[in-house]
């Protein structure tokens, strides 16, 4: 088969569409023909030499992925060869087929085409595992998304008007700050042009936020906690602006707040199992109802990817940029 392998850590012209020995499912696992995956920012990540994959992933690109379920491993039940899913990876998305544990794998969900479904796993399943299983946001809550632009911020923002909550949103140009209100943010604050903090302040009363969804990490740190309300959740999910920042512990405390910073990819597989099980149980209902859909303006096809990446970097888009076999 076909994958992108990267020939060295660097920029995106390390990504090469090349041949690759075929995957084998193993025991508990299936054999996806991979119709479509997405770009995350760990992947740029990862072709930069700076976030390898977990011990026994493959090194192959690629976190999600859509298609149709071309083999069963010893043991797999309740699905069946030919099944159209999507699944959420450690590894090895930018290929023609894919391995997986079988409970990372969902149906792909009704009312969406198959290629664009291979954007939901990855994004959908930080979202819950963070905003709802972890922090616990509940409805006529408040919910701080940072980034409401990109590919988790478009799904937090949905996912938290389902719920009820009060979503509002951080993005830095008129068109995304438009695109975040049109999905259900009921305000947008530019964080070029406003101070994020004091704004929040103004629309919320003074309360602050509930729970807030950082995709920032170091440079937000202070800031965060100023903007969380009493009882706040804040949640750390990315470290785009640094790993070490300074934290009022005092403040902290007087909130009676809390901070969660969590990952995905290299959590057990039984973690995951539980994460997608959620998800399937909880999101995909309004997935097939249509009140929750992949926000996603641009599609490479797979050996294009490194156009992709490019893309990505740019913080040029909204939503999520797919790759397509």
């Amino acid at each position: 088969m076909k994958a992108i392998q990267i020939t060295e850590p660097g920029g995106p012209d390390v990504l090469v569409w090349t041949d690759v020995a075929d995957p084998q499912p193993g025991a508990g696992e299936v054999l996806i023909d991979v119709a479509a995956s997405a770009v995350n920012r760990a992947d740029l990540l990862q072709r930069a030499g700076r976030y390898p994959p977990p011990a026994g992933a493959s090194d192959i690109l690629g976190l999600e992925c859509s298609g149709r379920i071309a083999a069963l491993g010893e043991g797999v039940t309740g699905w069946n060869i030919g099944d159209e899913v999507c699944a959420l990876l450690a590894g090895g998305g930018y290929a023609q087929r894919v391995a997986v544990p079988a409970g990372q794998v969902l149906p792909a969900p009704k009312g969406i085409d198959l290629v664009s479904a291979g954007a939901l796993p990855e994004t959908v399943c930080t979202v819950w595992s963070n905003v709802f299983m972890g922090a616990g946001l509940q409805p006529r809550e408040t919910l701080l998304v940072h980034g409401g632009a990109g590919g988790i911020g478009t799904t937090a923002i949905q996912l938290g008007k389902a719920v009820g909550a009060r979503v509002i949103a951080t993005a830095g140009s008129p068109r995304k700050l438009a695109r975040c209100r049109e999905l259900g943010a009921q305000a947008a604050i530019d964080y070029r042009e406003e101070d994020f903090v004091a704004r929040l302040h103004e629309l919320t009363a003074g309360h602050g936020a509930d729970v807030i969804l950082d995709n920032m990490g170091a440079s937000y740190l202070s800031r965060n906690v100023e903007a969380l309300a009493v009882n706040g959740r804040l949640v750390i999910i990315g470290l785009q602006g640094g790993v070490r920042g300074e934290l009022d512990l005092g403040r902290l405390m007087a909130k009676r707040a809390a901070v969660l910073a969590t990952g995905l990819r290299a959590r057990p597989v039984a973690e995951k199992a539980a994460i997608v099980a959620a998800v399937r149980e909880h999101v995909w209902p309004l997935v097939d109802a249509g009140r929750l859909t992949v926000v996603s303006e641009r599609r490479f096809p797979m050996a294009e990817a490194a156009e992709a990446h490019r893309l990505v970097e740019s913080s040029g888009h909204v939503g999520k940029v797919l790759l397509v076999v």
